[in-house]
């Protein structure tokens, strides 16, 4: 399978803003086995800002654009030079590939964009993308990476989407405040009772929410792509996940 999955900061990094080594070598583990067992992964990686917060000691994530840059340009740095340690001790090599949404928009620069990605597949290296955060702003950006792995998916024709959280799925209502929430294993209609159940809050490091998760389902399912959304603290429920287990909420896709 063609496997895009994208992982929060929130996995990534502790509150702190430094990295969560457990949990991003337990990460790359996982994901160098999935590859040795013949898929294409392909992974949307956030933590840029929220490294950069921690490598440059800031009190807490910036508000104003230059200094959000400015920690994306220092973290991005530090993410790479980790994913490539973690997967090169598994003999797997990484491509960076950081996009705008002027790459989906302009016809010329998708184009370019596909055909390195398929190269870099064909290749076997393992591409690593993330929003051009150094040049991107809030008007012309895509916003949050939920966004970009769903159109990274449809870009790249990938057969499963995954959004590694910090929650286990979609519920009936925020687990963290009604205790009665139950979790929904399935959707098969992006309705508007399931897209209600999108407010959720943004991490203190990160951006999006289960708004932008379900934004995200609505146009990977449009494509025929199923999406799954599970927590990110168990890398190893990946392997369920692509032998098509129950894990987290699956989003069917409506096949053509």
């Amino acid at each position: 399978m063609r496997i895009v999955i994208k992982v929060g900061t929130s996995t990534l990094a502790h509150k702190t803003g430094r990295l969560n080594i457990r949990q991003t070598e337990k990460l790359a583990k996982v994901l160098s086995d999935l590859k040795n067992s013949g898929n294409e992964i392909l992974l949307v990686s956030s933590g840029a800002i929220g490294m950069g917060v921690g490598k440059l000691s800031l009190p807490e994530r910036p508000t104003d654009i230059p200094t959000k840059q400015a920690a994306a340009a220092v973290g991005q740095c530090e993410l790479m030079y980790v994913y490539d340690k973690l997967f090169g001790e598994y003999h797997h090599n990484v491509a960076q590939i950081l996009l705008t949404a002027d790459d989906f928009e302009d016809e010329t620069k998708y184009e370019n964009f596909s055909n390195t990605l398929n190269r870099l597949l064909q290749l076997g290296a393992l591409p690593i993308i993330n929003e051009n955060d150094t040049v991107s702003t809030a008007e012309l950006g895509i916003g949050d990476n939920d966004t970009l792995s769903a159109l990274v998916a449809i870009g790249a024709k990938a057969d499963l989407l995954v959004l590694l959280s910090d929650i286990d799925g979609l519920y009936t209502a925020d687990p963290h405040k009604d205790k009665s929430a139950e979790l929904i294993p399935t959707v098969s209609d992006m309705d508007g009772y399931i897209m209600s159940l999108g407010e959720g809050s943004s991490t203190s490091l990160g951006t999006g929410g289960m708004k932008t998760k379900l934004s995200a389902a609505s146009l990977v399912t449009k494509r025929g792509i199923d999406m799954v959304i599970c927590n990110g603290a168990k890398p190893e429920a990946l392997y369920d996940i692509c032998e098509g287990k129950p894990v987290g909420t699956r989003f069917t896709g409506k096949k053509q």
